[in-house]
């Protein structure tokens, strides 16, 4: 099967506890805590598989049983999981986080499996499987920041992405001085959040429009800035920045509202949709998703 996309970064069980309770430093309360698949990547292509999109991971994933578990999850989703590394020695990795009324607490990023996987993950993409150097992949790929700087400097030069039409994001603002090295590719989109624009830009910026003013001028292409609740922007070089609003909701959960926006942004680009609707058509999508409207 011939995918649609390519989603190339970190495929794990998220492992989240929720309460409706605000919560500080030691706080212990009543809530709930779900497993669920995750990782940006894997965010990414849930997204994309229920706007009717076939999307294939490249990510590291372990043969343990936990594995094995989440491959089933990924295939009962349509998604084609033929691709990825699948290493013995290498457990399935895993990400934690804490949310409370008052937003996220604290997270932790077990991704050491795939920064140890390297460059194995992108072998389909140079032995013919989905391309190679003399006839590289020519579609979309999404791609995440939990890629090593190493290999995202790799792939900032790489050949075997010089077609692709590259969606970039950070995987947490500790992570997005990564994607510097992929700052000036000419076909790369940029999506982060403000704190994210500023530690890439090495600068402070005010707003989301100032964030994506700042990025195309330090060579940047194409960029998408969230704000939280507030003001978000999209910037094009030579065609300057448009913004909207998040309409307004009720906060219900935090992780994975960045990846829905990214997809949803990526699938209305992909269907043609002028700029100021797929800001909009993405902003939407990430309002109900952080509101639990739609199902995790």
């Amino acid at each position: 099967m011939t995918p649609d996309i390519l989603c190339i970064g970190s495929v794990l069980w998220d492992i989240i506890g929720r309460s409706s309770i605000a919560m500080r430093l030691g706080s212990d309360v009543p809530g709930r805590i779900t497993r669920l698949p995750g990782g940006v990547a894997m965010n990414i292509a849930m997204t994309l598989s229920r706007f009717g999109l076939t999307p294939a991971l490249l990510s590291a994933v372990g043969q343990d049983e936990e594995g094995h578990e989440l491959i089933a999850a990924c295939q009962r989703m349509g998604m084609v999981t033929d691709h990825l590394y699948r290493s013995e020695d290498l457990p399935t990795d895993r990400y934690m986080a804490i949310e409370g009324a008052n937003g996220l607490i604290a997270a932790i990023a077990d991704a050491h499996s795939l920064e140890a996987a390297g460059d194995k993950i992108l072998r389909p993409l140079a032995d013919g499987r989905l391309g190679s150097e003399a006839k590289p992949w020519s579609g979309m790929v999404a791609l995440d920041g939990n890629l090593t700087v190493a290999l995202l400097s790799e792939i900032a030069h790489s050949p075997l992405f010089a077609r692709a039409d590259l969606r970039v994001a950070p995987a947490s603002p500790g992570k997005a001085e990564r994607l510097l090295p992929l700052l000036n590719h000419p076909t790369a989109t940029f999506y982060v959040n403000l704190e994210e624009a500023g530690l890439i830009g090495h600068a402070r910026y005010e707003t989301a429009a100032d964030a994506a003013e700042g990025l195309l001028a330090h060579g940047a292409s194409h960029v998408l800035v969230t704000n939280g609740g507030k003001t978000c922007a999209e910037g094009r070089r030579g065609a300057g920045v448009i913004t909207a609003a998040p309409p307004p909701v009720m906060v219900t959960r935090i992780t994975g509202a960045g990846d829905t926006l990214m997809a949803a942004h990526i699938v209305a680009e992909r269907q043609g949709c002028a700029r100021e609707v797929a800001l909009a058509t993405a902003l939407q999508a990430a309002a109900i998703y952080v509101s639990g409207e739609q199902p995790s």
